[in-house]
C-alpha cells in the first residue's frame, strides 16, 4: 500500500511539472497564440480615432430639429478612399456568375471534413450547353443576342443580430440571431431613365457599368441590400486568401460605415468643418468648382461632370477621402429616425433596424450622405441628413466600405 502511494506522489509531481514547464510555473498566459501583424487594405486609408460634435454645419434653422448638437466619439477605422467603382463591384458579380456556372458543371470538391466546396480550378467552358439556363432564352433574347440573365445572378448573405443576441441573456438558441437574404447583384441599370422623367438618358442605361469608359466611375443602381451583400463577399474573399497565406485570423468585418463614422472621415479632422475641403464654400480662389454636384440652377457641366465623374476625381479631403461630398450620395448602414440625435449615445452612436420585406416603408429608411452630382450645395454638407429607402436603387447613390481598426491606434505597431 506504502509502495503504491509513493508511486502515485511521484506520478503527481511529473505530472505538475510537466504541466509547468513551458510557463516556468508563472502567469504568462497562452503562448501558442498566433501572431497578429495588423491589416493594411488595398485602397483604403486610415482614419485615427477621434471626437467630433454633430449637427448643422450652418445657421440652417429647420434642420436643427433632426440635427441637435452633439459631441460624440469613434473609434478608428479603414475607409475606402474613393466610392466602390463599377469595375470593382464587376469582380462581385462575376465572381457571383462563375460560382453559379460552376455549380451548373458540377464543379466540386470534398474538403477533409467531408464538406463539399466549389472548386475554383476548373475552366468554365461558356459554350456548354449545360449553362445555357443562365442566358435569356426564346423571346427574351434581343437581336439575337447571346445575353447573360441578370435575374439569375443572385447572391445570399448572413449577419449575427449582436444586439437581439445580447438582450436575450443566453435564453435561445444560437441559429435564433443567425439572419440570412438574398440580394440579386446586377445593378439596376434602367435607374438612369426611371430617375428622370422626359429625360434622354438611354446612353447611360446602356452603356454605364459595362463599358470600359466608366470602369473607374462610381457603381450606382445599388440599393443597401446589394451593398450588404457586397460587404459580406468581400469579408469572405479576403478570409479565404488569409487561410492561404497561413493567418486564419478574422480581422473583422467589411462594411458599411455607420452614420457618424462616415461624417467624422468625410470632415477629414476638421471639427465643425461644413465641407470636407474644410471651408464655407463649394469654389476655391479661382472660382473653380470643388465637388461634382448641380451648381446654380442646373448647369450640371459647369463643375467638369454632366453625370458622374471618375472616383478619385478632385482632391481628397485631409483623411486621404475622395468625393465624401457630390458625384454619389453613400448608403450607410444606420437606419433614418427624425429624432435619432436626441436619444443615440455618444460613444460610436448608431441606430440599427432590419427591416423585413412586408414592414412598413418608414421602417426601410436608412441614412444617406454626401449628396450627389445631381443635388444642390446644401446636400454637400458634411452635417447634412437624408435618407432612402433600403430597396430602392437609384442612378445617384452608391457606397464604400469600412472596416474597424483592432488596437487604438495604427501606431502602435
Amino acid at each position: 500500500m506504502k509502495s503504491l502511494l509513493k508511486i502515485s506522489l511521484v506520478l503527481l509531481v511529473i505530472v505538475l511539472s510537466s504541466c509547468g514547464r513551458r510557463e516556468n510555473g508563472q502567469l504568462v498566459g497562452v503562448l501558442d497564440r498566433p501572431a497578429w501583424r495588423g491589416i493594411n487594405p488595398f485602397g483604403m486609408v486610415y482614419v485615427p480615432s477621434g471626437t467630433l460634435h454633430i449637427g448643422p454645419s450652418d445657421q440652417d434653422v429647420s434642420n436643427t430639429f433632426v440635427q441637435r448638437q452633439k459631441a460624440i466619439s469613434i473609434q478608428g477605422f479603414f475607409m475606402d478612399d474613393t466610392e466602390i467603382t463599377n469595375n470593382e463591384y464587376r469582380q462581385f458579380v462575376y465572381w457571383v456568375r462563375d460560382s453559379l456556372a460552376h455549380v451548373y458543371l458540377d464543379h466540386y470538391m470534398e474538403t477533409e471534413s467531408g464538406d463539399e466546396l466549389i472548386d475554383w480550378e476548373y475552366e468554365i467552358d461558356w459554350e456548354d450547353e449545360t449553362l445555357e439556363d443562365l442566358y435569356y432564352q426564346g423571346d427574351d433574347r434581343f437581336a439575337g443576342r447571346k445575353e447573360l440573365d441578370a435575374n439569375k445572378l443572385v447572391f445570399e448573405y448572413e449577419w449575427y443580430d449582436w444586439q437581439k443576441a445580447a438582450h436575450d441573456h443566453g435564453r435561445s438558441p444560437r441559429n435564433t440571431f443567425i439572419q440570412r437574404r438574398k440580394a440579386k447583384v446586377y445593378p439596376d441599370t434602367l435607374v438612369w431613365i426611371r430617375d428622370f422623367s422626359y429625360s434622354y438618358n438611354e446612353p447611360m442605361t446602356r452603356n454605364y457599368f459595362w463599358h470600359p469608359a466608366f470602369d473607374d466611375y462610381p457603381v450606382v443602381g445599388i440599393d443597401w441590400n446589394m451593398a450588404m451583400a457586397f460587404c459580406y463577399w468581400r469579408t469572405k474573399l479576403w478570409d479565404t486568401y488569409a487561410k492561404t497565406r497561413g493567418d486564419g485570423i478574422n480581422t473583422e468585418d467589411f462594411r458599411l460605415p455607420t452614420e457618424h463614422e462616415w461624417e467624422y472621415a468625410a470632415r477629414g479632422g476638421h471639427d465643425l468643418a461644413p465641407y470636407p475641403w474644410g471651408g464655407y464654400y463649394v469654389r476655391n480662389a479661382k472660382g473653380c468648382l470643388l465637388a461634382n454636384f448641380k451648381p446654380g440652377r442646373g448647369n450640371y457641366p459647369e463643375d467638369g461632370g454632366l453625370y458622374t465623374v471618375k472616383a478619385d476625381a478632385y482632391f481628397p479631403n485631409d483623411f486621404g477621402l475622395y468625393n465624401m461630398s457630390g458625384n454619389v450620395a453613400e448608403w450607410t448602414v444606420t437606419a433614418y429616425h427624425e429624432n435619432a440625435y436626441s436619444f443615440l449615445h455618444d460613444l460610436n452612436p448608431d441606430i440599427r433596424y432590419d427591416a423585413k420585406d412586408d414592414d412598413p416603408e418608414a421602417y426601410k429608411r436608412k441614412v444617406i450622405r454626401g449628396g450627389s452630382w445631381k443635388d444642390i450645395a446644401h446636400y454637400m454638407q458634411t452635417g447634412t441628413r437624408h435618407w432612402e429607402y433600403q430597396d430602392t436603387t437609384k442612378s445617384y447613390i452608391g457606397f464604400r466600405c469600412v472596416l474597424t481598426f483592432l488596437g487604438r491606434s495604427i501606431n502602435d505597431f
